[in-house]
């Protein structure tokens, strides 16, 4: 457990997209709070944890609070993106092998949302390929 979110930890101070990329599992599935359907596989989850990262993890960006299971994590965070206060959740799981397996992130409020869709549409159709 350590491990794994020590390296997730350390990707969100270094932005090292190659550590996302070695960081994720195969069959790595993620969920958005803008994406009704889970995106499946490392190279659409790398594209979305990288592209959120650019626009929730810059400054201001801190995890407040950490619940931790055997192979499982939650981090609340918190950031302030054009005047408005973001809150959410990161769920993280992962295999034996320290992989992330499953990465959802939940986010309120409304307004927060509306703002991320919009630039996370924006920075979706900017991004470069996984690897």
């Amino acid at each position: 457990m350590i491990d794994t979110l020590a390296r997730w930890h350390d990707y969100m101070q270094t932005h090292d997209h190659a550590a996302l990329f070695a960081l994720l599992h195969p069959d790595a599935v993620f969920e958005s709070p803008v994406v009704h359907t889970p995106q499946r596989g490392r190279d659409i989850t790398y594209k979305y944890l990288a592209s959120a990262e650019k626009i929730l993890g810059g400054p201001g960006f801190t995890y407040v609070g950490e619940w931790h299971g055997a192979n499982s994590a939650i981090l609340e965070f918190e950031n302030v993106i054009d005047g408005i206060k973001i809150n959410g959740i990161d769920m993280i799981s992962w295999d034996d092998a320290g992989l992330v397996t499953h990465f959802k992130v939940m986010v309120r409020p409304l307004k927060a949302i509306n703002m991320l869709h919009q630039k996370m549409g924006e920075m979706l159709a900017m991004a470069k390929p996984a690897g």
